[in-house]
């Protein structure tokens, strides 16, 4: 991360000789269109001089800060935009350590991110933390970390691997790179006066440092108004217009997030667009891209040009992804705009609503060009207890899978629905047919089988159920390790012979996703890093997704990116229906159910 060193004599005193002419700068830039998020406005032939990693001048002629060893960068009429911040990520979620990360989304314009590592927390607890907030230091960009505030997500409702208390939350806060509190996913537990999320509420603002909301209900009465008295500062789970008008006139931000999977941009921006309300409330975040969506789409400037194509003016996309982001999280004396004293993190921009990112400057440095990534990145080398998270007792067998009934040819079940491109799922109960005492997975009916198996503890704990939405059409699994928050192991499948299969490579490889089809591999991807990450580029971590993804094809599922709907079947805070490995979870009464209705 940049050295924050603004408050330096020396520092500040350089910067104003830079201004006044009295020294060089080191770097200027000449005769662009400065996009001013701090006015709302785009001002014409300007200039930029940098001295070393900071903007010591902005205006119409920076000729009197130009040496003989000045870098001068033509600017050409190009638009001159500050570096692009991601309010709401997971860095595991694109399946990248957080070096990876960076080198994917650096030649997009992102010069910032706020990370909540609760993937990793789930797995490794407070350690696992302490590895992405100490390599998050080491960016040639700016990498905030949240201190994961609910692991588990949901206690009661789910084994994870660890767990973070309090007292994990008072030492972190300590650390250089913390930004505040991850999101408060135990939603109930806020309006319901939990102790344990109260403590960690009262830490976080006794560091003065941000709260990070988790709202996931569609209730908009008391239970809403509780979790904003709580403290919780913003929220990103908003998929509606109500949603974002609510949380903005409670006064928290929103965080309208398009992810490779959650599009909640296009139904909540119109809060703004047609209802006229202060866009200064209002983020743009990612929450979850996967590698591929990163390599062939982007990453903040994909959710700027979307949000623009959503009626937003291009400045106003902007400000979402920049001032906005940076003064709700304290940071704006350094980033989020270009003036005087920020870090100089300035984009050179050839079209404004196609955001097409030509050149990056991070920190005074140019720091890609042309979808090239110029400066080193740091060489990290995981532990090696970090590779060895997948275990189970047994090898995985086709009976494992099976799920009986009583004896009468039909019963009623409870199924997870999935909702294409949301993270709710529905609750649906269907009437299902029972043979010889089992019931199977129906294609007929879009009814394939689902299991949770543990693989933090040894425990050789199996709980099954059944999904509807995926649309297989053969006999097939899919399986993945990237389970939120639990991430525990999930399989799905039709078949559960290859159930067993898709389990039994993950386990060997350390974890991932694989599909199966008709008994044969078709594509894997490969994640030994506590089962959610791989430290290959991103291009290679995007082909080996994509393989799965063709895999989910061949198997019969349209579905847009389905392995990111796979991943969150068994986060037991979002509704309406999920699996853990303590059973079936009705998160909107926050109960277990059973699978089979009496």
């Amino acid at each position: 991360m940049a050295n924050n060193n603004y408050f330096s004599a020396v520092v500040t005193t350089n910067l104003v000789d830079v201004a006044m002419g009295r020294k060089k700068a080191d770097l200027v830039i000449r005769q662009g269109q400065l996009c001013s998020v701090q006015t709302g406005e785009v001002l014409t032939g300007m200039d930029i001089a940098v001295c070393n990693d900071r903007i010591a001048y902005v205006g119409p002629d920076a000729s009197h800060t130009i040496g003989p060893e000045t870098r001068v960068i033509e600017a050409e009429g190009r638009f001159l935009v500050p570096g692009l911040l991601d309010a709401h990520m997971h860095v595991e979620s694109g399946m990248l350590t957080v070096t990876e990360f960076v080198r994917a989304v650096l030649p997009h314009g992102t010069t910032g991110m706020f990370v909540d590592p609760h993937e990793i927390a789930n797995v490794f607890g407070l350690r696992g933390v302490r590895l992405m907030v100490d390599e998050a230091g080491k960016q040639p960009i700016h990498v905030f970390v949240q201190v994961p505030s609910c692991v588990p997500s949901a206690p009661g409702f789910e084994t994870p691997g660890e767990s973070i208390t309090p007292r994990d939350v008072e030492e972190a806060m300590n650390w250089k790179g913390i930004i505040g509190l991850g999101e408060v996913m135990n939603f109930p537990g806020v309006f319901s006066g939990d102790e344990k999320m109260h403590k960690e509420m009262a830490i976080t603002r006794t560091a003065n440092k941000v709260i990070g909301g988790h709202y996931a209900s569609p209730d908009l009465g008391l239970p809403f108004h509780g979790y904003a008295a709580g403290g919780p500062q913003d929220d990103h789970e908003g998929t509606r217009l109500e949603d974002a008008i609510a949380r903005a006139r409670q006064g928290m931000r929103v965080m309208m997030r398009y992810g490779s999977a959650w599009h909640d941009v296009a139904s909540q921006v119109r809060a703004v667009t047609e209802y006229g309300l202060d866009p200064r409330m209002f983020l743009l975040c990612t929450d979850d891209s996967h590698s591929g969506t990163l390599v062939n789409e982007g990453h903040m400037d994909r959710v700027v040009r979307f949000a623009i194509s959503c009626g937003l003016e291009p400045i106003k996309a902007l400000q979402m992804a920049t001032i906005n982001t940076a003064e709700y999280f304290g940071v704006s004396r350094d980033m989020g705009l270009i003036a005087p004293g920020r870090f100089a993190d300035v984009l050179l921009v050839g079209d404004l609503t196609k955001m097409d990112v030509q050149l990056v400057i991070s920190a005074g440095k140019v720091s890609a060009e042309n979808g090239k990534v110029l400066v080193d990145l740091p060489v990290i080398n995981y532990p090696g207890w970090t590779l060895h998270s997948v275990c189970l007792p047994a090898a995985l067998t086709p009976e494992d899978f099976k799920i009986e009934a009583p004896a009468q040819s039909q019963v009623n079940v409870n199924v997870i629905g999935v909702i294409e491109n949301q993270a709710p799922t529905r609750h649906l109960k269907l009437a299902v047919n029972v043979h010889q005492g089992e019931i199977k997975a129906d294609v007929s009916k879009d009814l394939a089988k689902i299991a949770l198996v543990e693989r933090h503890h040894d425990s050789g704990k199996i709980q099954k159920g059944f999904v509807s939405g995926f649309g297989f059409n053969r006999a097939c699994a899919v399986a993945t390790t990237v389970a939120h928050d639990c991430h525990n192991m999930i399989i799905v499948g039709t078949d559960e012979q290859d159930m067993a299969v898709a389990g039994n490579a993950l386990a060997a490889s350390g974890g991932g996703q694989v599909v199966v089809l008709e008994g044969k591999i078709i594509g894997i991807n490969e994640l030994p890093i506590g089962g959610l990450m791989s430290s290959d580029p991103a291009s290679i971590v995007a082909q080996k997704a994509q393989s799965v993804l063709e895999g989910f094809k061949l198997c019969g599922c349209n579905l847009n990116n389905p392995n990111m709907q796979l991943s969150l079947l068994a986060l037991v805070v979002i509704p309406e229906l999920r699996i853990s490995d303590l059973g079936l979870v009705d998160v909107t009464q926050f109960k277990f159910i059973p699978l089979i209705e009496g």
